[in-house]
């Protein structure tokens, strides 16, 4: 056994508060190594040579690397054992980056640590053995999640490149928050003019199906083999006849008395609606949590919608389908809510009407919306127009700290609209900070300023009404002293979240969440796009609050990912599964209650002439995730590269018992 250790400097982040040459000193005294060095950037290809020039020369068959996260660089030198002909299971990586420099400020502590560490990685190293990763087919087929501009963008992307895609929506149309605005910011490009082509492009692509009102609810399987169970709910209209003309509507003895969720609240709907006009597919849904006939059985003598329907669509007798799906990728993108401002009453939001948010003033805004396009509430125009930045985000009293990003723009667009539809308005923007990173971002706020609209640096501590006026009290920042501004109309810039069933897709995909609640990628810069379980890529604002170009460009990025793993036609999979010894369990089914991924099952085995249960592990659906090992009450699972002699070896040397 010759084991070759290497510690990094990383530049200063570790050598800065860790002795690196002390701790080199220290690894050549460990059993079975001969090699021991440091270099300024291991990862760097002068390092890389270093550690594939002593393998060939010392005939090393084991390697530590002392430095930063293997989440970043563990397959970094895992490619270099395998170009130095070693395996590349036989490395084994110490985090002394996180783990040691970057939270510990004695300089002395810290060394002592690191050297603890790399005295356990080489205790482990000496007891670990060639693995050999699983090769496995690829199914070429993609699955999409969410059908705002990202998903639509990806699936296209994909679609194109020769692969077969499905795209699931939640709701009855594809178009996301997108179809909702009027116009983009900051060349105010009409919103529908972009988004809609792609709609019809996304409908009409051959390899493209399209299933709306529709939810992911299982994912099994593993990179490459996915098998997704999607629920298709009943839309009590048979979408082979619909055809769009909307009389059922028309007809609907609710009509205009259902809160219209497509116009945040600001029109009514009937029972049996079309999200917008220019939804696709254009088809009508009911909505049965306020259908009379749905809940109640009743709808006058005969339901009125069914009545006037010529081509006999509707159909009350739908029940849910489920569609079991084979697919090789997986993208999410899920999308966003928008932070809700009843959280902070302070601010008046659902306690006066003249109090909305931002997405309220962008239907209103719209020549599609409640108004088409006039600005007015309660019927008048406004004279005075405030807009109140950063509600509910960089805000620790929420739990959201982060930056939402497009809300200055945002506000900076609807501003501008404001003085183009009413010239004579006075429009007040209250700022913390202005922030306009985005290419033509900052000249478009110079332009907006331009306009008449004023900027001015105040943090509102509350709204309240005076009369007929709003008005918002706070301190200005930049003049040291409180202030009252008053005005007819308050708009809310209200930040973005993570969806509510965030949770429930995190589970389902087993992806992380971040502290935000957003979903969690491999590496902000590394690998921006992936996520911790293979296959799975994220796309738009489920991974984070980001702009419109910004989630295009990340949604296409994705589809590359995606398509780069199923154009492979194989894929190896990691071979961390358990291994069972058949003589020594018991069939006692603890590890089959324990594994979350469906992977073991009972098979009968011969022992001494008697045929008996015995535990056995499906490694195409192994994760490796030890959670079977770990519940082993005869020890009979051991786990490929974390067996228990590997890893009590390393709690020995933590603990100082060599």
């Amino acid at each position: 056994m010759k084991i070759g250790v290497y510690v990094c400097h990383c530049g200063t982040n570790i050598a800065a508060n860790i002795d690196v040459v002390k701790v080199v000193g220290y690894a050549a005294t460990l059993p079975y190594v001969v090699v021991s060095r440091d270099y300024q950037y291991m990862c760097s290809d002068p390092g890389q040579e270093l550690i594939k020039k002593d393998i060939y020369e010392h005939k090393l068959d084991r390697i530590v690397v002392a430095s930063c996260s293997p989440a970043m660089h563990e397959p970094t030198f895992q490619k270099v054992l395998e170009e130095a002909g070693l395996n590349r299971y036989c490395l084994e990586m110490v985090n002394i980056r996180e783990q040691c420099s970057w939270v510990h400020m004695n300089r002395e502590e810290a060394t002592r640590k690191t050297m603890v560490l790399v005295a356990g990685a080489a205790a482990r190293a000496a007891l670990l053995w060639p693995l050999t990763a699983r090769e496995v087919n690829v199914t070429p087929t993609a699955l999409v999640i969410g059908g705002g501009i990202s998903g639509i963008q990806t699936a296209l992307d994909i679609a194109d490149n020769g692969f077969r895609v499905y795209l699931v929506e939640k709701e009855p149309s594809i178009g996301g928050r997108m179809a909702q605005l009027d116009k983009t910011f900051p060349t105010l490009d009409c919103s529908a003019c972009i988004l809609t082509p792609k709609m019809v492009d996304v409908s009409r692509h051959p390899l493209i199906e399209l299933m709306t009102y529709a939810e992911v609810v299982d994912v099994q399987g593993y990179v490459g083999n996915f098998k997704v169970k999607v629920k298709k709910k009943p839309r009590y209209i048979d979408t082979a006849k619909c055809t769009g003309c909307g009389l059922c509507a028309e007809a609907c003895i609710l009509r205009g008395k259902i809160l219209n969720e497509f116009d945040v609240g600001t029109s009514k709907r009937s029972a049996v609606y079309l999200p917008f006009p220019q939804a696709v597919p254009l088809k009508y849904t009911v909505d049965k949590d306020n259908c009379m006939f749905i809940r109640y059985g009743v709808c006058g003598k005969y339901p009125a919608c069914k009545k006037v329907c010529s081509s006999e669509a509707i159909d009350f007798n739908q029940k849910e389908e489920f569609v079991e799906l084979n697919v090789g990728a997986i993208v999410v993108a899920a999308g966003y809510d928008v932070f809700d401002p009843k959280i902070k009453p302070e601010l008046g939001y659902g306690l006066y009407r003249n109090v909305i948010t931002g997405l309220e003033l962008e239907r209103l805004c719209s020549a599609s919306g409640p108004t088409h396009g006039k600005i007015k509430v309660d019927g008048k125009e406004p004279r005075a127009v405030l807009f109140i930045h950063c509600v509910g985000s960089r805000d620790a009293q929420v739990g959201n700290e982060y930056c939402s990003r497009v809300c200055c723009m945002y506000t900076a667009k609807h501003a501008y609209l404001i003085k183009e539809k009413l010239p004579n308005t006075k429009v007040t923007v209250c700022y913390i900070d202005m922030r306009a990173s985005g290419k033509g971002y900052e000249e478009f706020y110079k332009k907006v300023q331009l306009e008449g609209v004023q900027y001015r640096r105040v943090n509102v501590a509350e709204v309240y009404q005076k009369g007929e006026k709003l008005v918002a009290r706070g301190e200005d920042t930049l003049l040291g002293e409180p202030c009252e501004i008053e005005s007819d109309l308050i708009v809310l810039a209200v930040g973005l979240t993570p969806k509510k069933n965030a949770k429930d897709t995190s589970v389902l995909l087993r992806i992380p969440q971040g502290s935000d609640g957003f979903f969690l990628e491999v590496h902000p810069k590394l690998r921006p796009l992936e996520t911790t379980s293979s296959g799975v890529f994220l796309a738009g604002c489920c991974q984070g609050p980001k702009d419109i170009p910004e989630s295009v460009a990340q949604a296409s990025g994705a589809a590359s990912k995606a398509v780069m793993l199923l154009s492979k036609g194989k894929v190896l999979v990691e071979p961390f599964t358990p291994q069972i010894s058949e003589d020594i369990c018991t069939g006692c089914g603890f590890c089959i209650e324990v594994c979350p991924y469906e992977a073991i099952s009972f098979k009968d085995v011969n022992r001494y002439g008697y045929s008996v249960k015995a535990a056995s592990v499906n490694e195409a659906l192994c994760k490796g995730c030890g959670a079977c090992s770990a519940a082993c009450l005869s020890g009979a699972i051991q786990q490929n590269a974390f067996t228990d002699e590997q890893l009590l070896t390393v709690v020995k040397m933590l603990s100082g018992d060599t």
